[in-house]
């Protein structure tokens, strides 16, 4: 985790997804001094207490929860039950999301209990904020969730940790949260009547992952443009494919952006490169025609994104100003499903695109004079070598599993929770997929990362293409791939190399056009 100087504030402004992984990275959270803000918050716990005082029915606070909301709690119980709503959803399965994933989850679920409408006290909104401040990441299964109402089951564990129970992360490693608590002096929290609902009653999680798989799509636009270029010089391609005046007749910005880094990939150095071919083949020809489809949703999924994030996201909205209990369905997540079904078709479609690139590069009817399987081998040794014939087959298998991924989980809704819940949005479902995809696609382009590198290099081997020829971008990539894997001229496992050729790219550290983030 790195630990960044300036603090995330939350409650006086509209945050981003880049604040939020801000905060999943390492930074810190805050709470406005805001004196409105402030007020709002104190004005929605206030009215609260003044209705429980006055013996007025509320939803979840003098009421069972969901299909039970007939059932009237006694005033000497009604203290008992946020426990028991957190108590009870303690069933999640599957495997755990990681530390940084809960960090994002946490700021997510923060940020809408900030927006002040959901009748918390200021001292659960602090608790969060320590939990971010002192790294105690609640370990949350990833799976239980159907996307309403809300995020009940994995938002169960974040309630249970504030309140000093079940685990946090230690080191990586799953830690009681009542020894961290401990040895920290912290305070475990009591919740309020309404505070388990409103913890639980929400979509952070499938908003934080969200911002994560938001983030890690808009690199891969960036990266595919550039490893098109490369694929492109590998191949002895045209380079008129991409002109701006072709494009212009098509005028999609996020389409016509990707055209413009291919084409300037392409055309830095001595003169324009015209290829042996009047067209090529669609998966080079075509590239930003797909890519672009991804570029030009972003700004779009970024909204869905955003609005969730900055929305106060529970049931029922507690306006303490204007003393109105609002019972409603906010913890519906339909946008960020939508949003996340349609990132993952995206985003499978340029694992396609790439692992099509691959195929082209190591197939000698189509790479234009290359060596089969772009084996850096010469002479009787070519005869034992594969080079990248394996690693073709692994990336075709992993745009596969990409792409069977992407049938939309919000179309599969179930009735749940005794008929109450009987249209869900399944949001949190399609955002695990979505980043699963993201994963599958990063796999294939690694491998097509390595095999575009030695294509090129194995062009200027054989004196095709001079480095003059290659933008600077280009060099730079090249020149990144390198420091983490060699030129293959004999065959060796290449699956340490394929790994930390994943981790660069999840970590965004190759050049792409723009700048590396």
């Amino acid at each position: 985790m790195n630990k960044i100087a300036t603090p995330i504030e939350f409650g006086a402004q509209r945050l981003s997804i880049e604040d939020i992984l801000a905060i999943a990275n390492g930074s810190g959270a805050q709470l406005s001094a805001d004196p409105a803000f402030r007020r709002r918050v104190h004005a929605g716990s206030q009215f609260l207490d003044n209705l429980l005082a006055e013996h007025g029915e509320i939803y979840g606070v003098t009421t069972g929860y969901g299909d039970s909301c007939t059932v009237g709690i006694p005033q000497n119980l009604v203290a008992e039950l946020p426990k028991h709503l957190y108590t009870y959803h303690g069933c999640g399965l599957g495997a755990f999301f990681d530390a940084y994933t809960g960090r994002a989850i946490l700021a997510a679920r923060l940020l809408s209990l900030a927006q002040g409408y959901s009748g918390v006290r200021w001292v659960l909104l602090e608790q969060l904020a320590t939990l971010i401040n002192q790294n105690l990441v609640p370990v949350i299964p990833e799976e239980g969730s159907v996307g309403a109402s809300g995020d009940l089951t994995p938002l169960s564990y974040v309630a249970a940790v504030l309140a000093g129970e079940r685990q946090i992360y230690k080191d990586g490693t799953p830690y009681p949260t009542s020894d961290a608590f401990a040895a920290l002096n912290i305070a475990p929290l009591t919740l309020a009547p309404k505070e388990g609902l409103a913890l639980m009653n929400g979509t952070a999680v499938m908003t934080g992952l969200a911002c994560i798989a938001y983030s890690r799509a808009e690199y891969l636009v960036k990266l595919c443009a550039r490893l098109t270029a490369l694929a492109s010089l590998a191949t002895d391609g045209n380079s008129y494919h991409f002109d701006a005046k072709l494009f212009s007749v098509k005028p999609h910005p996020g389409q016509n952006e990707v055209a413009a880094w291919i084409h300037d990939d392409l055309l830095a150095g001595e003169a324009p490169r015209e290829g042996l071919r009047l067209q090529d083949r669609y998966s080079i020809r075509c590239a930003p025609h797909v890519i672009g489809v991804l570029a030009d949703a972003l700004p779009m999924l970024r909204s869905f994104i955003e609005n969730e994030l900055n929305s106060a996201n529970d049931n029922p909205i507690i306006d303490g100003e204007g003393e109105h209990v609002l019972h409603g369905g906010h913890f519906y997540g339909g946008h960020i499903a939508f949003a996340m079904d349609s990132l993952k078709n995206c985003v499978a479609n340029l694992a396609d695109l790439m692992d099509r690139q691959l195929a082209l590069m190591v197939d000698t009817r189509y790479n234009h004079g290359l060596p089969s399987n772009l084996s850096g081998a010469s002479g009787e040794r070519r005869a034992i070598n594969h080079g990248f014939k394996a690693v073709q087959i692994g990336a075709s298998s992993w745009a596969a599993e990409a792409l069977k991924l992407t049938m939309p989980a919000s179309v599969f809704s179930r009735s749940t929770e005794c008929h109450n819940q009987d249209k869900v949005s399944m949001g949190t479902i399609a955002a695990r997929d979505a980043l699963r995809v993201l994963q599958l696609t990063e796999q294939v382009v690694a491998a097509h990362a390595l095999a575009a590198v030695q294509g090129v290099e194995l062009r200027m081997a054989q004196g095709e293409l001079k480095a003059s020829q290659l933008s600077s971008g280009v060099g730079a990539l090249i020149t990144e791939v390198r420091a983490i894997s060699a030129h293959l001229l004999e065959d060796r496992a290449l699956d340490t190399d394929l790994r930390a050729t994943i981790a660069a790219i999840q970590a965004q550290n190759f050049s792409v056009p723009g700048g590396k983030a």
